[in-house]
């Protein structure tokens, strides 16, 4: 006779608080952003997490889209929805820097209701930093490195 499997499921995933970022950038909605159900459509969180990340990285000068020999690519991308956000809301959009390797680093953003002190969605990037012509991973530039730190 067999012991029957006991599977444990994984905890739920919660919403973060606000202090648990360390910088936030403000993204508005738009009217085609809400779905037929009345709220964001949940593909439309994946555009702002790239949006806050690498608008923060080319503000703060440690990423150069357009001639830059280092380039992000995203690798990873994960998002557990808490609260619907629609519009005519403002979102910030809470970053921190969860892990850096030697050619990836892990963003990790929460999308904040103006006001709200629990994020609306949590969610996580991976980008990988390859060479802008043979797209092969490279080692962190210095520049993002320090600029990541102050998020991290």
């Amino acid at each position: 006779m067999s012991t029957p499997k006991v599977h444990h499921a994984a905890p739920r995933p919660q919403p973060r608080p606000r202090s648990d970022y360390r910088v936030f950038r403000t993204i508005g909605t738009r009217w085609m952003d809400n779905d037929v159900y009345g709220h964001v459509n949940n593909v439309v969180y994946y555009s702002w997490f790239d949006t806050a990340v690498n608008g923060w990285l080319i503000e703060q000068g440690a990423l150069d889209i357009h001639a830059g020999a280092v380039i992000g690519l995203v690798i990873e991308t994960q998002c557990n929805y808490f609260a619907p956000l629609a519009f005519p809301q403002t979102v910030h959009a809470g970053l921190r820097v969860a892990h850096m390797g030697s050619s990836s680093v892990r963003y990790e953003v929460g999308l904040f209701s103006a006001g709200d002190e629990m994020a609306a969605a949590c969610g996580h990037f991976i980008h990988v930093y390859v060479d802008r012509e043979t797209r092969r991973p490279v080692p962190l530039p210095d520049q993002l490195k320090h600029t990541l730190e102050t998020i991290r």
